[in-house]
């Protein structure tokens, strides 16, 4: 029960990070908390580790929980990193995929794809990270995969907010049909070059990014 009561807590507190509501340096503390939501503290500090492993807090001695700092430079360093972590994910997916995966992976995609043009945002992004783990496991590569995931999870609250962004899923679930589509038809190349250009923040995609930051990112790359 504390795990799908911490599940709900976590998008809003995500939320008021990444925007700015909830400033660096913001202590929170675990009692106004569990207060504030009406709940115990056991999902509170279960949704505070989790976000202590996204690097959105850190749980520090005598302090506790406390905001973050980040700025958009270390920001775009992650974004980097994954868009090469996940196009090797689907280099390797679309040469040693099964026909099981095949189907799941295909699945995946029409169940984004049928969110893509509404206003479930939330959903979409569960589906879509579901989506894309389907792509991990295919590599079939544990160490990779593992990677890729952790690093997922730190920029996750940040791609969260990327599918709020008018137009987005649309665009999203558009590059996922040509990016399954490689992966189905073994273009490991391919498959490579659409995922890199799919999770890289580059061009009109990095302004749109920008718009969605709240101004201490900025601050914090001066």
């Amino acid at each position: 029960m504390s795990t799908s009561r911490a599940s709900e807590l976590l998008p809003v507190l995500e939320q008021e990070i990444v925007t700015g509501t909830l400033s660096p340096g913001t202590r929170l503390d675990e009692t106004l908390l569990a207060e504030r939501f009406g709940v115990s503290r056991t999902p509170v500090r279960e949704a505070l580790n989790r976000l202590s492993a996204t690097g959105l807090i850190e749980i520090r001695p005598r302090r506790g929980a406390i905001v973050a700092e980040i700025s958009v430079q270390d920001l775009m360093n992650m974004f980097e990193v994954m868009a090469e972590l996940e196009a090797t994910c689907a280099k390797l997916a679309a040469r040693r995929i099964t026909p099981d995966e095949k189907k799941a992976l295909l699945e995946a995609h029409e169940e984004c794809d049928s969110l893509a043009g509404g206003d479930q945002h939330d959903m979409y992004y569960e589906r879509n990270t579901h989506m894309h783990n389907l792509i991990y496991q295919a590599s079939h590569n544990n160490f990779l995969e593992k990677q890729t995931k952790e690093l997922r999870q730190r920029l996750s609250p940040h791609r969260r907010l990327q599918v709020r962004i008018p137009g987005r899923m649309v665009s999203s679930s558009n590059e996922h049909g040509a990016l399954v589509t490689a992966i189905l038809d073994g273009n490991s190349k391919l498959a490579e070059k659409l995922t890199r250009d799919h999770v890289a923040i580059q061009g009109e995609r990095f302004t749109d990014f920008l718009a969605t930051l709240p101004a201490h990112y900025l601050r914090n790359s001066a």
